[in-house]
């Protein structure tokens, strides 16, 4: 049976004009590089063994190979048909006093915009003709018809013509109200796990996760409180509460996590990590999963490691030319110690896996100690430190110098004897990559300094310091342009880094595409400091943090604010950002 057999709709349902000789859905999906041809045979093959024939548009949406997204606008392509967007809904119901809820989503059909001879619907099933011709018996106009994604339009037929209850209010009603009322948070281990194994629980945490995905989520919130259960999404570095399951669900979905990551959910007193790998439209996920005990319950956090959507990539990151060529001076070094500074969540580690990346060859022998491995990538020996059965950064950095390295990355110097380890590795002839929390890249030396590291060996060793924060980026759709006043541009500090004298600068405004959030993504502002003579002569006169800024600005280093506003000049980001972002560090 060939592709185009397996691929057609019922014979049932009649084609739209134009659509007689199709594409196969599944080549369309191929040809825009949505799926690998063999992935399409898998499910083909899976497709034919079904005895309910389910079309392969929908089963690759559920088996998660494609997102619904993807499909929709597949069949938009197959059908020479429109494809539309939920921003464009209407905000009132349309013909509500002569089409019942129940029919549209039944039909899963929601009209958009009307005219006196003409009726637009968004439709999921582009291919029911006998919908149309009931649109038109019932209205006296000409349909016409636009594909979109079948769970926006379920969505928008319940918000404008239903009871506006939305996916996480149908999982969480009829049949699981009654069985979760009353739940203790203490039940026994085996009522937890009959709860957490209920198919709704399941297709709700399920849920919780894919949204989170298609909202570029980093991290999924789950917080118990003593009336109620939230959820929050961090997306661009900012927290943001999303429509929460009932409190009586805290147990089953705190259960059904701690069972997807493989932690004793008996457990309730202590704090726990785990990890979930799960595929997920396509691409494969992991979550870092961390428990904590708290008055009300555990509270957990999912840390969203999107390989894929980690850009290992310099000039993506935000690396101007020049300070690149800086920081790439620092890595070709055979020898010595180059830091990467800032506080959690300033994207240091996506920083050093680019520099991983970029120094991975096949004569160069790499070896990390992570906590966690947050990324695995080919060719590098990656190290999970494991405190509880006593292998730490140090004891590991011990076994590994022996392994015969070029490169070691260390996760982070978190005191004295990891440090001393670093420098002895660094002397030896290795090239020790790592992290410290401090505020800039001057800051650095003194941390050091203060842990107790020698003076002689530090000058020795170190190359070079990269401080760096993250800021939200604009959305190219909807940003827009704003002059600033002569005396702001003054004050905000442009004059160091343009000669206009009222610089034209961009704000938020938010749209459809980045969630009304006026951002979409995140970009780093660093600055970088390469260890020099003058530096390394005031390191051993015991100088401090301000007189080692002042040398390293002298010697050219640009400031941090300063990369930001130039970022700003760009159209990148905005001044608020970059205080914000400057003045947390």
């Amino acid at each position: 049976m060939d592709t185009a057999e397996l691929d057609r709709e019922p014979k049932t349902k009649a084609r739209p004009h134009g659509a007689s000789a199709r594409v196969p859905l599944g080549q369309i999906l191929v040809d825009r590089q949505k799926i690998d041809p063999n992935e399409l045979d898998r499910v083909l093959r899976l497709q034919a063994s079904s005895a309910t024939r389910e079309r392969i548009g929908s089963l690759l949406s559920t088996l998660g190979v494609v997102s619904a997204r993807d499909v929709a606008q597949a069949l938009a392509i197959q059908a020479d048909l429109p494809f539309v967007e939920a921003s464009a809904f209407p905000e009132m119901p349309i013909l509500e006093e002569r089409i019942s809820a129940r029919f549209l989503r039944d039909a899963r059909a929601l009209p958009i915009e009307e005219s006196d001879t003409s009726l637009s619907l968004a439709v999921a099933d582009p291919y029911d003709q006998f919908l149309v011709q009931s649109f038109e018996l019932v209205t006296n106009r000409r349909v016409q018809c636009m594909v979109a994604v079948g769970s926006e339009v379920d969505s928008a037929i319940e918000r404008l013509y239903g009871s506006g209850r939305t996916q996480v209010a149908q999982l969480t009603e009829g049949s699981l109200e009654a069985q979760f009322e009353g739940e203790a948070v203490g039940a026994d281990v085996q009522q937890l796990k009959d709860l957490a194994s209920e198919a709704p629980v399941i297709r709700l945490v399920s849920l919780i996760i894919t949204n989170a995905l298609e909202a570029r989520a980093s991290d999924i919130h789950v917080e118990p409180f003593e009336n109620r259960l939230i959820v929050r999404y961090r997306i661009d570095g900012v927290l943001h509460e999303i429509e929460s399951p009932p409190k009586r669900l805290s147990a089953a979905v705190i259960s059904r996590v701690k069972i997807m990551a493989n932690l004793d959910i008996a457990e309730r007193r202590l704090p726990q990590d785990g990890r979930i790998r799960l595929r997920i439209q396509g691409k494969e996920i992991d979550l870092r999963v961390s428990t904590v005990p708290t008055m009300h319950g555990e509270s957990v956090v999912m840390r969203i490691l999107d390989k894929g959507g980690v850009a290992l990539n310099f000039d993506k990151l935000g690396f101007e030319s020049d300070l690149l060529e800086r920081f790439q001076s620092a890595l070709a070094q055979p020898n010595g110690i180059l830091l990467v500074t800032g506080p959690t969540g300033s994207g240091k580690t996506t920083t050093l896996y680019t520099a991983l990346d970029q120094l991975n060859k096949p004569d160069v022998k790499i070896l990390t100690v992570e906590d966690p491995v947050e990324y695995q990538m080919p060719g590098i020996n990656q190290i999970q430190v494991k405190p509880q059965i006593d292998l730490t950064f140090a004891n590991a950095l011990r076994s590994i110098v022996r392994q015969d390295p070029d490169i070691i990355m260390i996760g982070e110097i978190r005191d004295l004897e990891t440090a001393e380890i670093a420098v002895q590795a660094a002397l030896t002839g290795h090239l020790v990559l790592s992290t410290l929390h401090t505020n800039d890249a001057p800051a650095s030396v003194s941390r050091l300094l203060d842990m107790g590291v020698e003076d002689y060996l530090l000058t020795s060793t170190l190359v070079g310091v990269l401080a760096q924060r993250l800021v939200r980026t604009l959305c190219s759709h909807c940003k827009a342009p704003h002059e600033l006043h002569e005396e702001d541009a003054r004050e905000f500090g442009f004059n160091r880094v343009t000669e206009i004298p009222r610089p034209v600068v961009y704000k938020p405004v938010g749209c459809s595409h980045c969630g009304n959030t006026g951002f979409v993504g995140r970009i780093c502002i660093v600055e970088m400091m390469p260890m020099t003579e003058p530096l390394r002569r005031l390191i051993m006169k015991k100088a401090n943090a301000s007189e080692i800024r002042a040398a390293a600005l002298a010697e050219g280093m640009q400031p941090m604010y300063d990369n930001g506003l130039r970022k700003v000049l760009a159209g990148i980001t905005t001044v608020e950002e970059v205080l914000r972002a400057t003045r947390e560090g």
